[in-house]
């Protein structure tokens, strides 16, 4: 029999999976502005940034930092894998008996490994957008006609200030 206490984390960990896939959608309706006419940037779910690929390739620097964005915007099998053993842990935890200390221990488990998953995921994604940002510029800097994109999906002078989570570490000797 379920918990007052466990329904709720059912609850919120499903809100969670829900949330973070309306911010998957998004992104798929990104749009770039080329020679006064829109042009989506992810014509493919497989494939973000294809939808500039025509006019990318005729500068060799910016096909590169292209092919670099669409590599690292591929699944990534080790978040994959630690979301779904964060996901199987707290599962675990509602299936065990009430008594079992192990409960609470797989419990807090698994929502650190799914929180951890998460941060991971958010941060190299991020870090991957600047591949794409990098190629529009190169390609910019040398050719015509001008690509005009913003990431966050607003326009660049707009005041409006785009929030996020990363990680990162710097390391010095």
């Amino acid at each position: 029999m379920l918990t007052f206490k466990a329904v709720k984390t059912l609850i919120l960990c499903t809100i969670f999976i829900l949330t973070n896939n309306l911010f998957a959608a998004e992104t798929c309706s990104r749009v770039a502005v080329i020679n006064y006419q829109d042009v989506l940037v992810d014509t493919d779910s497989s494939q973000k940034g294809e939808g500039l690929r025509y006019h990318l390739e005729k500068d060799a620097i910016a096909k590169s930092y292209l092919d670099t964005y669409q590599e690292g915007s591929r699944i990534q099998w080790p978040n994959a894998i630690l979301g779904t053993v964060g996901t199987g842990m707290v599962i675990t935890s509602f299936l065990t008996a009430s008594t079992n200390n192990n409960r609470k221990t797989f419990l807090i488990g698994g929502l650190t490994m799914i929180a951890i998953n998460f941060l991971m995921a958010r941060t190299l994604e991020r870090t991957n957008e600047q591949n794409l940002l990098t190629a529009i510029d190169e390609y910019n800097k040398r050719n015509l006609p001008k690509i005009f994109f913003s990431a966050s999906g607003e326009d660049e002078n707009s005041d409006k200030s785009d929030y996020g989570v990363s990680v990162n570490k710097e390391w010095s000797f």
